[in-house]
């Protein structure tokens, strides 16, 4: 079972929403497999030996698998849309369905905003709570290394787990192995490119309750994981800095926006939910009603067409439109709709505005 679960995530084309949906549709990711090639000619799953090769060198690292539909799967990641299919995991399996909190920011960061973080790290790692955070250099290293000093942290990583990005960090990522877990979503031997950095971000966001942002640039990637989080439910913190330093811009406006403003573990405990709230796109029982009508609904047992993208895009114009318009002139679930403008704006075609308004990018 877990060779065609494996097969099934690494075939092109299918992303999260199709994964999902062949499941429920034919009951079993061998069914699946299966069905394929009546389905569409265009998907081509991996040969079972590649498969077989991925799963043996996890197995050599002392990581494994955790799908989807496995009862390891972090429960708060499973909430999310396009929660990846599949993570490759080293370490304790266990941390992932434990409350934790994730701290980001600057790669460039200042030695203070370092300190901050490593601080606010160690304080809510030793209160019990997991550290995510993505190894990036700067404050994602400092919290990693704060929480490493009285707790566990999660480190997502970018690229295959057995490629840790930056590789000044191999030993940190051995340090969490040991206490903590390191994630992927990719398989085995990728290298991190950019466009893996924002789709690491999501589950950085996805597997907290919380998302901390210490320091971060007017268009950063952090803000981004910051609006993930919110999207779906998470509380959002900002540590507050120097309206003289451009690398404060972006946290300092998520304060003006109604982030909790964050200078002490405190600060964090004090808003931090039991489970995430429930938002306009993020309610538990329309999900599942979602995931229930589309698995009832006559059709190919597939995601949305790639050219879905493009549909929407015709949606949304230069002007700022409401999601809510573009959900009801669209043929999505919310679910899905989310999940397309959430590509859309990692690829830099549309931009998401406060107000649940959407816009295409300029440079889209």
């Amino acid at each position: 079972m877990t060779l065609a679960r494996l097969r099934l995530a690494r075939t092109d084309g299918i992303g999260p929403l199709t994964f999902r949906r062949l499941l429920a549709r034919h009951g079993s990711a061998e069914a699946a497999l299966d069905a394929l090639p009546e389905l569409s000619g265009r998907y081509d799953p991996p040969p079972e030996a590649e498969t077989r090769r991925e799963e043996a060198a996890l197995a050599r690292l002392g990581g494994r698998f955790v799908f989807l539909d496995d009862p390891f799967y972090p429960p708060l990641l499973a909430l999310l849309p396009d929660a990846p299919p599949v993570l490759a995991v080293l370490g304790d399996v266990g941390l992932l369905a434990a409350p934790a909190v994730a701290i980001v920011g600057a790669r460039n960061a200042s030695s203070a905003g370092r300190r901050v973080a490593e601080e606010l790290a160690e304080s809510l790692a030793g209160k019990g709570l997991t550290v995510v955070s993505g190894l990036a250099r700067g404050i994602d290293t400092a919290a990693h290394d704060g929480a490493l000093r009285s707790g566990a942290t999660v480190a997502v990583l970018p690229g295959g787990v057995d490629v840790p990005y930056p590789p000044e960090n191999v030993p940190l990522v051995a340090r969490i192995a040991e206490r903590g877990a390191v994630v992927s979503e990719m398989p085995l031997g990728t290298a991190p490119q950019n466009r893996h950095f924002p789709k690491r971000n999501r589950i950085v966001a996805g597997l907290s309750l919380g998302v901390v942002v210490v320091e971060a640039a007017h268009r950063s990637g952090t803000l981004i994981t910051a609006r993930l989080g919110l999207e779906h439910g998470r509380e959002v913190f900002a540590v507050p800095g120097s309206p003289l330093d451009p690398r404060c811009r972006g946290s300092n406006d998520l304060i003006r926006q109604g982030a909790h403003l964050t200078e002490t573990a405190e600060d964090v405990l004090d808003h931090l939910p039991e489970a995430p709230r429930a938002g306009p796109l993020f309610d538990p029982a329309r999900m599942a009603r979602d995931a229930t009508e589309t698995a009832e609904t006559p059709s190919d047992g597939l995601g949305p067409p790639p050219e879905g993208q493009e549909q929407i895009l015709e949606l949304i114009g230069l002007s700022p439109v409401s999601v809510d318009e573009v959900l009801r002139r669209c043929h999505l679930t919310a679910p899905e709709l989310q999940a397309v403008l959430t590509d859309l704006e990692l690829e830099g075609r549309v931009e998401l505005l406060p107000g649940r308004r959407v816009m295409r990018s300029a440079i889209g």
